[in-house]
């Protein structure tokens, strides 16, 4: 059990490279990124050699690696209630502290982790052997502030000493890395297309509102998977990104969403709906972004998941306090712009953050609406199961903070192979050519970046 925090400073940097190169080779390294200097955020957040690593297997049941904690037999097949007991076997002092992270969960939750709280079963196989979620409970971390311009190590007097001597080694060198042949696209544009007018059958059927659509793209390659992550953070900085990789496997994260952030219990989410390329000159981005905020497709497309997502916090959160101060506002990234809104609420004294992302699970703005209907939709039309891709990265602490990302732009890689999915929310009025060159956009950054 943990009795004691100290809070030392570090060197700063305004990004988190240099620092996690030095302990990306440790076990369970992960990294919480920010893209700073770019992107628009606050706290890097870095650490490994977690207590113990839960995993939840293909069939959807928790594995828990520890040394240190073996939890009641009664919690074996429920993850996320694992999680919870996890959480509450560090004995973290409450201190009053504007950094995020003290202590508790860090890693990710795919999307087919949803199916099984949501009792969807799916037809399809996954493309990769990643568990549907990996996750360390970790006891430390090194957390940069960009808003103070500050470094710290949040350690105990032990586990400082031990992080301090694996910073003054020398930093892990990327290797080389290159693909072996191009991308290359599951699907054609006809078998795009077909799956297309499929979704627009079950909306004519009054099945659903609105289905997201997405298509994977895979290649061989050979080398260093952080290698790789340094080429898409130059091409496409974003603030909830990540990386962590073990084995031959690696998780890549250049996504530009929050799903659900909860501190002191009040909760956000931002949800995107609405993209458009960026312009090859400022006229013509210009004019590409004015045509976005004015598109009542879009906004529609927007609005329907602002409601599906209040409807999701509001199973959790106080009566009355769900309210949505910004709607389909304009927000640019080096490859599009988005439309992004934001659904605020409290969140209900019977229920944890975790009790809130098992039940907004996945973000309603990569399913669909209705949800439950969207997914069987999804399990039915795309070739494959979704992985990590849709699903969230991010961290749970101690304390009752959390921040959790909509894993878009992200890639897999397993096996010497990398995976990478292209997606977008399709509406009545959505047109096919559109919104398969829509998913194209969405990936160019990152496939360009490797290619």
């Amino acid at each position: 059990m943990i009795k004691a925090l100290s809070m030392t400073s570090l060197p700063y940097s305004p990004d988190p490279l240099g620092v996690f190169a030095c302990l990306r080779a440790r076990p369970g390294a992960v990294l919480l990124d920010s893209g700073r200097p770019i992107a628009n955020g606050r706290f890097d957040i870095i650490s490994s050699d977690p207590l113990a690593t839960l995993e939840v297997t293909s069939d959807g049941n928790p594995s828990l690696s520890s040394h240190k904690f073996s939890p009641p037999p009664h919690l074996a097949n429920d993850a996320f209630a694992l999680q919870q007991w996890l959480l509450d076997q560090l004995d973290i002092p409450n201190e009053p502290s504007e950094l995020p992270f003290l202590g508790g969960l860090i890693g990710y939750w795919g999307y087919d982790l949803g199916r099984k709280t949501l009792s969807i079963p799916s037809g399809q196989t996954s493309p990769v052997a990643l568990p549907q979620a990996r996750l360390g409970l970790y006891d430390w971390c090194i957390t940069l502030d960009h808003v103070a311009q500050q470094a710290w190590l949040i350690a105990t007097p032990e586990r400082r000493d031990q992080v301090k001597t694996w910073l003054a080694a020398s930093p892990d060198q990327p290797g080389a890395f290159a693909l072996n042949n191009a991308f290359q696209a599951e699907l054609s544009h006809e078998q795009y297309v077909s799956r297309f007018n499929a979704v627009q059958r079950y909306i004519r059927a009054g099945d659903c509102y609105q289905i997201n659509l997405a298509q994977r793209f895979y290649a061989d390659y050979e080398g260093d998977e952080w290698q790789a992550y340094l080429r898409l953070r130059q091409a496409t900085p974003t603030p909830f990104s990540g990386f962590m990789a073990w084995g031959d496997k690696a998780v890549l994260s250049l996504s530009p969403e929050r799903f659900i952030q909860c501190r002191n219990r009040e909760v956000e989410t931002r949800p995107i709906k609405g993209t458009r390329p960026r312009g090859a000159t400022p006229e013509e981005d210009q004019a590409l972004a004015e045509q976005l905020l004015i598109s009542t497709k879009d906004r529609a497309e927007n609005v329907m998941i602002v409601d599906l997502l209040r409807n999701d916090l509001g199973r959790v959160c106080k009566p009355g306090s769900i309210r949505v101060p910004q709607l389909c506002r304009l927000e640019s990234y080096p490859n599009v712009h988005h439309l992004v809104s934001v659904v605020q609420g409290t969140l209900a004294d019977s229920y944890t953050p975790l009790s809130l992302l098992e039940a907004a699970f996945p973000g309603g703005s990569i399913t669909g609406a209705p949800k439950i209907r969207a997914m069987q939709i999804i399990d039915e039309l795309e070739p494959c199961q979704r992985s990590v891709y849709c699903g969230s990265l991010g961290y749970v602490d101690v304390r009752g903070s959390m921040d959790t990302s909509i894993a878009i732009r992200t890639m897999v890689a397993e096996a010497g192979r990398l995976h990478v999915w292209g997606g977008g929310g399709l509406v009545a009025d959505s047109q096919a050519d559109e919104e398969y060159t829509e998913t194209l956009d969405k990936i160019r950054h990152l496939i360009g970046a490797l290619e």
